[in-house]
């Protein structure tokens, strides 16, 4: 794996202070049972990193006395830490809306059998991993056999009620450029996304997600050692638009990691970058409790241009729609 922050020091990016946060993002750890081409965390089933429950419970603490209202549940499958369930319980009983950045195969995996059930009944919204609507690409990109479990754990949330006209039940799914590209208009592609899926299986979803790929950790190394990450990055700068700015997730999100760092986004979480603040090397979550954050600046490096590339990009998708 190669080292991507020295590649990544000298930015032009310009500087940019937070905003009211919004969001609280927790990588429950980076255990997963797929190993991605594009996973900018560098997952897999041999990564032993998982949130304990004793930093569990600070989150719980944090979100209640911030009045934060979204939790956004990542990893790895954030859904295989072992107290991932009574995160998501009692941040609900917290009356937050929770997210679960789901890879949808791990709905399959063994002693998994209730989870959608759980994330049911718990009304979590769900944003789920589906790169293409092709068999080749979605296996290309994440392993063989991947497309057909997804579309057998889209059927099961669809007979849950997730995404059935009139449910509460949010579906989301999530589009990545197979390569050094950017992706295309979100619109369009989430019609072909919704008729594809809609005329072959019946599957039915909320919002199609368009994410640039990052230029770190495992798709970082690979464009790298196929003599891409510079022409990415020429990519990246040339398709810069200073209107996304504004709209750029970190400016309303914190991202905590398994250990309870906190961080501006999860890319800089991944880069080893952590929020700053004055006379403080490494800030952890329990000592942001009853702090405000507005107006603090945000480390940037040259990976931001993901960001703000073309029609922008987010944990929400497309920044200019």
């Amino acid at each position: 794996m190669h080292a991507m922050l020295p590649l990544l020091e000298v930015s032009n990016f310009p500087g940019i202070r937070r905003e009211r946060l919004e969001t609280l993002q927790v990588n429950l750890g980076y255990k997963c049972n797929q190993s991605c081409v594009h996973c900018h965390v560098n997952a897999g089933p041999t990564r032993t990193e998982e949130m304990d429950r004793e930093t569990v419970h600070t989150v719980l603490r944090y979100l209640e006395a911030s009045g934060v209202r979204t939790l956004d549940v990542t990893g790895g499958a954030p859904e295989l830490n072992l107290h991932f369930r009574e995160l998501v319980e009692r941040a609900r009983a917290l009356g937050a809306h929770v997210i679960d950045r789901c890879n949808l195969t791990v709905l399959e995996e063994p002693g998994q059998e209730d989870l959608a059930e759980f994330l049911a009944r718990e009304d979590v919204e769900i944003i789920a991993s589906l790169p293409c609507y092709t068999e080749e690409l979605v296996d290309r990109q994440r392993g063989k056999g991947v497309y057909e479990t997804s579309i057998r754990a889209l059927r099961c949330l669809n007979a849950l009620g997730y995404a059935v006209e009139g449910s509460r039940l949010a579906l989301n799914l999530v589009y990545n450029p197979q390569g050094a590209s950017l992706p295309p208009p979100q619109e369009k592609l989430e019609a072909d996304y919704k008729r594809v899926l809609g005329e072959r299986f019946g599957i039915r979803f909320n919002r199609l997600y368009t994410l640039a790929n990052m230029p770190i950790a495992r798709f970082g190394s690979t464009l790298i050692s196929r003599g891409q990450f510079n022409a990415y990055m020429k990519l990246l700068q040339e398709s810069y638009r200073e209107e996304n700015l504004g709209a750029v997730m970190c400016r309303t999100l914190i991202s905590v990691d398994w250990q309870g760092t906190v961080y501006d986004c999860d890319f800089n979480q991944m880069l080893g970058l952590p929020l700053r603040i004055a006379g403080r090397q490494r800030v952890r979550l329990a000592d942001l409790v009853g702090r405000d954050l507005a107006g603090n600046p945000i480390v940037v490096k040259d990976h931001c241009f993901g960001c703000t590339a073309g029609q922008g990009s987010s944990c929400g998708g497309a920044l200019d729609g």
